[in-house]
């Protein structure tokens, strides 16, 4: 039997087109959920299905809208914005993890051997894919995709549709946010950098005691066993590190709609 469209009240389904483009936004940008190589078919039936779990529950929280196209228009898009905001919150600790192991790849003389990443569909480090694998194995064993739809459903609480406003400290929070990726890559490679460090000192040492010694050809082989070594070494640490990032990850989200409310 066809649906009659006149059954369903206009207010409702532009409602409905409002939480899901701030749906749309969180799943377009969270990880490994929107990876190139994840269907097409399969993002669309998420958004939809999550969309329609939370609509009956954000319904109150949705203001009176305008019916006017293009305000509605510019709505929907700075909804669809402020989820795409959200969800790349998560992607400065992969951004973080991928710096500080590209930064241990050219250390261990790995500078030219990239690999194809399929998730961002471009050449990186051969270092930054193995440990990108292993910060995504520990965002789903954690759950971590839960809370991106647990941040969904909150996010109407602290900031009403139509509300956002960037003339307060949300541009300066993120600037920090930013600030601190590096500051999470710095710890990741650290201990490998300060391994590689105190080897090329030996090495420069061995060179001046023993001139006749090939230490450029001895270093190669020298940085990635010890690179190696110490990677394997500090996988709990390296695991530590991450799961402490993604535990804070909530908070960043509630603190960032708090500076982008009114």
């Amino acid at each position: 039997m066809p649906v009659d469209i006149q059954l369903i009240p206009l207010e409702q389904f532009q409602t409905f087109l409002v939480v899901t483009a701030r749906v749309a936004g969180f799943i377009g940008a969270i990880p490994v959920i929107s990876a190139a190589q994840t269907p097409g078919r399969v993002k669309t039936a998420l958004v939809f299905t999550t969309s329609l779990l939370l609509f009956p529950l954000m319904h109150e929280a949705v203001p009176q809208l305008s019916f006017s196209p293009i305000p509605f228009a510019l709505l929907i898009v700075s909804e669809l914005l402020l989820g795409l905001l959200l969800g790349l919150v998560s992607r400065l600790i992969f951004t973080a993890v991928e710096f500080g192991a590209t930064v241990i790849g050219y250390q261990m003389g790995f500078a030219a051997a990239n690999v194809f990443d399929p998730q961002s569909e471009r050449q990186v480090a051969l270092i930054s894919q193995f440990q990108n694998v292993f910060a995504i194995l520990i965002f789903l064993a954690i759950d971590g995709h839960h809370l991106f739809f647990k941040a969904a459903a909150r996010s109407y609480e602290y900031l009403p549709p139509g509300q956002i406003d960037f003339s307060g400290e949300a541009v300066p929070y993120l600037m920090q946010l930013g600030s601190h990726m590096f500051e999470i890559g710095v710890q990741f490679s650290a201990p490998v950098l300060a391994v590689l460090l105190l080897s090329g000192l030996i090495l420069g040492i061995l060179a001046r005691v023993f001139p006749q010694l090939n230490v450029f050809l001895l270093s190669f082989p020298l940085n990635i066993g010890a690179g190696f070594i110490v990677i394997a070494l500090t996988l709990n640490l390296m695991s530590t590190l991450i799961r402490r990032e993604f535990d804070n990850l909530t908070e960043w989200i509630v603190t960032l709609l708090n500076h982008l409310g009114p």
